[in-house]
C-alpha cells in the first residue's frame, strides 16, 4: 500500500504521520508513507486543508487527525 501524506510541516501533520506509523506497526502490513511537503503538488491533489491522508491517489481525510483505530479501519478496506 502507498500512503501519502500532504504535509505542510505543522503539529496536525506530525501527528497524523505519528498514528499513521502506529497503525502500520499495529496490522503488521507493509506499507510505504510519503511525505509531500511541495505546495504545487498538494495543491494539485485538491487538498484545502492539511493535515491530508491519501490512499491510491484518493483523498481519505483531510483537515483533522485521524485515531490510530479510524486509520486501521481505513487501511483494512
Amino acid at each position: 500500500m502507498n500512503i501519502k501524506l500532504l504535509d505542510t510541516g505543522c503539529p496536525n501533520c506530525q501527528k497524523l504521520e505519528e498514528n499513521v506509523k502506529k497503525a502500520i506497526a499495529e496490522l503488521k502490513m507493509e506499507a510505504s508513507v510519503e511525505k509531500i511537503t511541495d505546495i504545487e503538488e498538494i495543491v494539485s491533489y485538491g487538498a484545502m486543508s492539511m493535515p491530508t491522508l491519501v490512499i491510491g491517489e484518493k483523498i481519505m481525510t483531510s483537515g483533522r487527525i485521524p485515531d490510530v483505530e479510524e486509520l486501521k479501519a481505513i487501511f483494512s478496506k
